[in-house]
């Protein structure tokens, strides 16, 4: 290399401006020897540490050089140099190391196909030439130059500068002998405004307790799985007919330790899994724990995409919490935010200084109303890396499913926009066509790297098949969130009972297109915060009369057709709005009405679990049919779940505080009919109007078009489930044990 030529380089270097320092660093050809050269700021010498070899300084500079044959310098030797308090220091040179990332591994991530870019990227233990360290690997390609900086290195961005990977825009550096748990970020030089970024690492698997915002090298799991029946069976599950009842949780908020601390991921575990069994829920959902660094945001605006959150522990506690929910048959389900990220300095807003992760015109790459920046599903890279995050929480982590939050907000380039903010697509349209793509790829990928897995949708529009296959038009999910159902059904409860009989057509339009889709009937977070009011307080009345309103409310949703999930705290009846800074209100259940609720929801998983007719066509026309839709004056619904031939449920709901008897209805066969559920029973805080023993057999006469049928007496603002029993077996759960015809607590109360 030519003086003048080596001169600018080396100048380049000092200036950490140079895309490739191993050009000039390390060990190069010299003649008939070698030239070994070294840049470490602030030392006072340098040497060779194999022979002890002095290193002289370039003159003005940081730069260190040796000549010499070179026959015994070892390939990867050591350097040790003084810094100015005269403390020595050792390290491999790293810049004795090849090129370590594959080509095939930077051209599928360049073509958006890499599914675990997450495997060569961010920072890994790696083994060199028998030399362990840590790989560091990120995307940047607007960049000048790429420093890794650290505990290791006094944040000095001069000292690890990374080599660029040709045109993939990916910068690499192996550092030998560094160890994980260590310190570190990425500062980034943008090569068009010369702008310095000190950025975490985008594929970060572990990062600081916030307010702290560095990534920390994470070990290599050494957890050892103990889910492997779980996770077959997982894998060949005919999960539509199964009962599916998720219980949605804030992990922070659930519960806290004696000094009001998190819990640790392991203690949660335990805790939480002996609550979610007793109360007969099968699946758990956690509101994000991706790394975020805001706790109001409850993890919706993410930071770290392959991080479970450092506020409850490791990865591997973390994996230890997913494995023991699993050997106690408990699914994990995760919400996940590919829709947008935080703008925050640290984060993937300007990753390089350009809008690299994001679009650059704000009227496609921000959401207003949320102050965050929507991810560019059209860049190729920006697939692979959300592609590769699904892939490794369903994978890496054995989560059970995701549910993909905010997918309204993909689909529609004008979501929550006003005319002039948004851009159209190439054919003048609506759509985002690049998400729609993404939306595909996705659960494409997801469902062919991870068979049993279930993608479920938090979509709240009209948009066709989203729950049907790609190769039929679909998008591929598993799952939709019936948003309607779930609006129709709180704006009629809603009401007072008396006028109720003019929104009976609330409840029954869900039974228009109840089989477009696969859904989920929520009950989440989204509609206890935000001055919506608890579950409980939504709901007319007097304390009795809200607990009743509750209990047939929660009756109607586990007798409707579709898998169901209600939010933390809704099971017990919590009367304060929730606040994701303190914890639920458990205190409540010292009370006997919030007592009763518990029970219910209890009794009402368990009759979901074990009554097929309730959960085995809850996709399909056969598990349904109305006996009795129209009886608005009465505000009466009563209509038939069915499983397989005899496997029938009738249920019958009561919106008005009036108790109906000889109440009417017709049934499909001639035998028993078993009341196995009444939501005034006083085991719920009800005023135990019921039917005596439960036992009904249904009598030859034709009603509402079916041969048979039977009477009873119908509570106030009370649901019955009926069970049709060709042969005797007892209750499933309690009843109201004695009729009565006197007036109910719900009448007397006013």
């Amino acid at each position: 290399m030519k003086k003048g030529h080596l001169e600018a380089e080396l100048k380049r270097i000092s200036d950490a401006r140079h895309h490739d320092p191993f050009a000039v660093l390390g060990c190069h050809p010299d003649g008939d020897g070698v030239v070994v050269r070294a840049f470490i700021p602030l030392a006072a010498e340098v040497r060779i540490a194999e022979g002890g070899l002095q290193m002289q300084r370039i003159p003005n500079s940081d730069h260190f050089e040796w000549h010499g044959a070179g026959k015994d310098l070892p390939s990867h030797y050591s350097l040790i140099w003084r810094d100015s308090g005269n403390r020595e220091h050792i390290s491999r040179d790293p810049y004795t190391f090849p090129p370590q990332l594959g080509d095939l591994d930077l051209h599928l991530f360049g073509e958006g196909r890499h599914r675990h870019s997450h495997s060569f990227l961010g920072a890994h233990e790696h083994e060199v030439d028998g030399v362990g360290g840590v790989l560091f690997a990120v995307w940047a390609p607007n960049s000048e130059r790429v420093s890794v900086v650290g505990d290791f290195n006094n944040w000095d961005g001069r000292r690890h500068q990374m080599r660029v990977r040709g045109g993939s825009g990916v910068w690499e550096l192996f550092i030998p002998d560094l160890n994980p748990g260590r310190i570190y970020k990425y500062e980034i030089r943008n090569r068009h405004s010369s702008e310095i970024l000190l950025k975490g690492d985008p594929y970060g698997q572990r990062y600081e307790l916030r307010p702290l915002t560095g990534s920390i090298i994470a070990e290599r799991s050494k957890y050892q799985w103990g889910d492997s029946t779980w996770m077959k069976q997982r894998s060949s599950a005919d999960w539509q007919h199964l009962p599916m009842s998720v219980y949605e949780m804030h992990l922070g908020s659930w519960q806290r330790g004696q000094e009001g601390e998190f819990l640790n991921y392991r203690e949660a575990a335990h805790r939480l899994v002996d609550y979610v069994k007793h109360m007969g829920f099968t699946h758990i959902e956690l509101m994000p724990i991706t790394e975020h660094p805001f706790d109001l945001s409850w993890g919706y605006q993410t930071t770290g995409y392959f991080a479970p959150t450092s506020r409850f522990g490791t990865p591997d506690d973390c994996r230890y919490f997913v494995d023991y929910c699993h050997n106690n048959g408990i699914g994990v389900l995760l919400d996940w935010v590919p829709a947008h990220f935080p703008k925050d300095a640290h984060g993937l807003a300007r990753f390089d200084g350009t809008p690299l992760y994001e679009h650059a015109d704000p009227r496609l790459g921000e959401h207003m109303d949320w102050s965050t920046l929507i991810f560019n599903f059209g860049r190729n890279e920006v697939k692979s890396f959300l592609l590769s995050s699904a892939i490794f929480w369903l994978e890496d982590m054995h989560i059970d499913g995701l549910r993909v939050d905010a997918v309204a907000s993909m689909l529609y380039l004008d979501y929550s926009r006003k005319e002039g903010e948004w851009v159209p697509n190439q054919y003048g349209g609506r759509e985002n066509l690049t998400a729609i793509d993404f939306l595909r790829e996705l659960n494409i990928a997801t469902h062919d790297q991870c068979p049993g897995v279930l993608m479920i949708a938090e979509e709240s529009t009209s948009w066709p098949q989203v729950s049907r296959p790609t190769y039929v038009g679909g998008l591929g999910f598993d799952i939709k969130w019936n948003m309607g159902w779930m609006n129709d059904t709180l704006r009629f409860m809603e009401n007072e009972p008396v006028y109720r009989k003019y929104h009976h057509g609330m409840l029954t339009f869900s039974m228009l297109y109840a089989f477009t889709e696969n859904f989920m009937l929520p009950f989440s977070h989204d509609e206890v915060v935000h001055g919506k009011q608890s579950m409980l307080h939504k709901l007319p009345g007097d304390e009795w009369q809200r607990h009743a309103n509750l209990r047939t409310l929660y009756a109607y949703q586990f007798t409707h057709p579709g898998k169901k999930l209600l939010f933390m705290g809704t099971e017990f009846g919590q009367g304060r709005e929730w606040n994701s800074a303190g914890v639920l209100d458990w205190y409540v259940l010292d009370y006997p009405l919030h007592q009763g609720m518990q029970r219910l929801v209890k009794d009402l998983n368990h009759l979901y679990v074990t009554l097929p007719a309730l959960y085995r066509n809850e996709f399909d026309w056969m598990g349904f049919e109305w006996i009795d839709c129209h009886d608005s004056q009465q505000s009466i619904l009563s209509y038939l779940r069915r499983g397989e031939e005899n496997e029938v449920a009738v249920v019958i709901l009561n919106l008005t505080p009036v108790p109906r008897h000889e109440y009417r209805i017709g049934v499909p066969f001639a035998g028993i009919y078993r009341e196995v559920l009444n939501t005034d029973s006083a085991f719920y805080g009800g005023s135990n109007v019921g039917n005596g023993t439960g036992v009904m057999v249904a009598e030859e006469e034709a009603w509402m078009g079916r041969p048979y049928s039977i009477t009873l007496t119908v509570p106030p603002l009370g649901s019955l489930v009926l069970s049709f029993e060709p042969e005797v077996v007892e209750s499933v759960v309690p009843v109201a044990t004695v009729k009565s015809k006197a007036k109910p607590k719900a009448i007397a109360a006013k």
